[in-house]
């Protein structure tokens, strides 16, 4: 099919800026998480790493020329690791350095992330005070065997008591992260678990099944995991038990009751902005002129804090520009994770590309019926979501021969 992608680029309309906050330390490394986190083997350095952290934003800000064309902050969200291992006091701290230096939407979301263990489950109302409205619970499972297959230091009564303050101390909203497809876990079990969850009568439920990433324990000592049958089987009922309880399905693993999905995630998942501060981060930030430039932050703790004690700043550990040939992969790589319809407009405003530099996909798709479209939207199908390697790979660029 033709590539009509080099015709140029337009102007962009900046989307929403949002800001991704990463605390890297955690008790133990679980053995299925592949993500930027270390194990803690002394004292969490938390001033520094605050101090390090807003002159990161401050650098961010300075080399990306923010406070031209200022956008406020559409949500935050403190990843990790294990954030809830810093104090209310240094969370406050982020919080009102970050707005000091960028403003806040009125009805900004910021969401941290958090283990149900005792100690931190007391701490919520202190991190509500410092300015989080959404806590995100690393739940996992109810199931104390499974809880030890995972690696996770909490309990499962520790899980049940963190939901219920949760609601007690009235956040706006919070989420509890449940697994399922765990190593020997039965259909019953994992059902069982889902259905744990929805009488803690959580607004948001993140349920994503297990998988085994390299670079982890479970990939180099892989445990029994169900058959594709049952994985099958586990989704399938799962989804109708989540439905019939009132929530929807807004992406690929997030269910929510109406009205509350998670501003963050949508904001990626539409190809929004996002600036990225804290060892590893990753941001993504558009520019009135046509370009895109993602951008990665050091990744080591050691490394980071070092940026920060020579005053010489090397944050960054990557930035490339991401060109037009590779817009409308990164576009739908997002957008089809949402089950909403996608506006047209959304990829002109956002890719700075027209139409026409994705037609033939488009017909190709439409063809192959894994999309639908309307004179202002594309609607992923049914098929088109069995086969979205398929339909992806359709908007990669070719290969230079």
């Amino acid at each position: 099919m033709p590539d009509v992608r080099n015709q140029g680029l337009g102007t962009l309309k900046p989307p929403a800026l949002s800001l991704y906050v990463h605390i890297p330390w955690c008790v133990q490394k679980c053995p299925y998480c592949d993500f930027n986190s270390h194990a803690l083997k002394t004292d969490i350095p938390e001033k520094e790493y605050i101090d390090a952290l807003l002159e990161d934003l401050d650098t961010d800000i300075e080399k990306y020329q923010l406070n031209d064309n200022p956008r406020p902050l559409h949500s935050i969200f403190i990843g990790g690791g294990t954030p809830s291992l810093f104090s209310p006091e240094g969370i406050a701290r982020v919080l009102v350095g970050i707005e000091q230096r960028i403003p806040f939407k009125s009805d900004i979301e910021i969401t941290m992330e958090a283990n149900p263990g005792t100690i931190e489950a007391e701490r919520f109302a202190g991190y509500k005070k410092a300015g989080v409205t959404r806590i995100s619970v690393g739940v996992q499972s109810f199931e104390q065997e499974k809880l030890e297959q995972l690696g996770r230091i909490h309990g499962q009564d520790e899980a049940v008591n963190a939901a219920h303050l949760a609601h007690k101390i009235g956040l706006n909203s919070f989420n509890l992260d449940l697994m399922h497809g765990l190593p020997n876990q039965t259909i019953e079990q994992a059902l069982g678990d889902l259905k744990k969850a929805i009488e803690l009568d959580p607004p948001h439920l993140s349920w994503y099944q297990l998988t085994i990433e390299p670079n982890t324990m479970f990939y180099y000592k892989p445990p029994t995991l169900p058959d594709d049958d049952d994985l099958w089987d586990i989704f399938d009922q799962g989804h109708k038990i989540l439905t019939d309880a009132g929530y929807v399905q807004y992406e690929i693993s997030g269910y929510s009751k109406p009205e509350y999905q998670c501003q963050h995630n949508l904001n990626y998942w539409r190809f929004g902005d996002y600036l990225g501060i804290g060892c590893g981060a990753h941001g993504k930030i558009s520019f009135a002129d046509g370009r895109i430039v993602r951008t990665t932050k050091v990744k080591h703790p050691r490394g980071y804090l070092a940026a920060y004690q020579n005053m010489v700043k090397p944050y960054l550990s990557d930035e490339f520009e991401v060109s037009s040939e590779d817009r409308p992969f990164e576009f739908f790589m997002n957008r089809f994770r949402l089950i909403e319809a996608c506006p047209k407009q959304d990829y002109i405003n956002t890719t700075g590309l027209n139409l026409e530099s994705i037609q033939p996909t488009i017909t190709w798709a439409l063809e192959k019926q894994y999309l639908t479209e309307t004179q202002s939207h594309w609607q992923i199908t049914e098929k088109g979501k069995l086969f979205l390697n398929d339909l992806l790979e359709a908007f990669m660029a070719e290969e230079e021969s």
